[in-house]
């Protein structure tokens, strides 16, 4: 049985191992982060993110199998409503398609709820179809849309020259 809960500081460091696994899968979307090089930055980020009870771990027995890292967006604008956001959701490979991505969905959902929220934007890469269809069943629709190109630059050369 997978249960989900809020996360320990402690966690940190095995939640970044699954941050540098997510953040390794989107590289096939397009994505540029650079995981491994990343990996002290986000678990000094998930710490901190435990401690302030904004992320969530789901665990089958005492084995972390994935997470959600959530929060209300701040800023200097003044907007018509009060913007909650999943950053990042995760589940291991083996436990995927079982119900532990809806139940950490559900968690961050009901937490951003609690805190006042109300609208909640999710992220995914543009191919990722997999993560586009759980949001999509659960009742989200595009807000934005990024569009990106590549630049010639001194580290990157089109070899027109």
């Amino acid at each position: 049985m997978v249960t989900v809960e809020p996360a320990e500081p402690a966690d940190a460091a095995q939640v970044a191992d699954f941050w540098v696994s997510l953040a390794s899968g989107q590289r096939r979307y397009g994505s540029h982060i650079r995981a491994e090089a990343s990996r002290e930055p986000i678990r000094e980020r998930m710490a901190r993110a435990a401690a302030d009870g904004r992320l969530d771990v789901a665990r089958a027995a005492a084995t972390l199998v994935g997470f959600v890292r959530y929060g209300i967006e701040r800023g200097p604008l003044v907007q018509d409503a009060v913007r909650g956001r999943v950053h990042d959701l995760y589940v291991v490979p083996e436990q995927r398609g079982s119900g532990v991505g809806t139940a950490l969905l559900d968690a961050a959902e009901t937490a951003l709820r609690d805190r006042g929220a109300d609208v909640i934007s999710v992220e995914a890469m543009a191919d990722n179809e997999d993560a586009i269809r759980l949001y999509e069943r659960r009742g989200y629709r595009p807000d934005r849309i990024t569009l990106e190109q590549e630049v010639e630059n001194d580290k990157r050369s089109r070899g027109d020259g």
